[in-house]
């Protein structure tokens, strides 16, 4: 048996007027699993909780994220997220907190049998 990324989601999400990084991630993750109803594990005769999902979480102070609220989201799994500097601030005019926009990309693998 082998590890094999099996799936990659993309998401987007932001924080308009907090500055908020870990809610602009949680709306990206949201956004790259609410629009999904993939039952790969199921496909592979594993059970959900068999599945090794890795978020990377894009935003511009990476240091911010609350790598358990993020976690958190997922249902079933074996959940590592990674924060990682990327994303973008958009300052505003009227000199308050910049507008957080924030990149996810989800990887789900699992311990598959690889074909000779």
């Amino acid at each position: 048996m082998a590890i094999k990324r099996l799936l990659t989601e993309f998401g987007m999400g932001s924080s308009l007027r907090r500055q908020d990084y870990t809610e602009a991630a949680s709306r990206a993750v949201k956004d790259a699993l609410w629009h999904n109803s993939i039952n790969l594990a199921e496909l592979f005769g594993k059970d959900k909780s068999e599945m090794i999902i890795t978020v990377e979480v894009a935003v511009q102070q990476p240091e911010q994220i609350d790598t358990a609220v993020i976690a958190a989201i997922f249902p079933y799994g074996q959940v590592t997220v990674v924060p990682v500097k990327g994303g973008l601030d958009v300052p505003r005019n009227d000199g308050g907190n910049p507008t957080v926009m924030s990149n996810v990309a989800i990887s789900v693998a699992l311990d598959v049998e690889v074909a000779a």
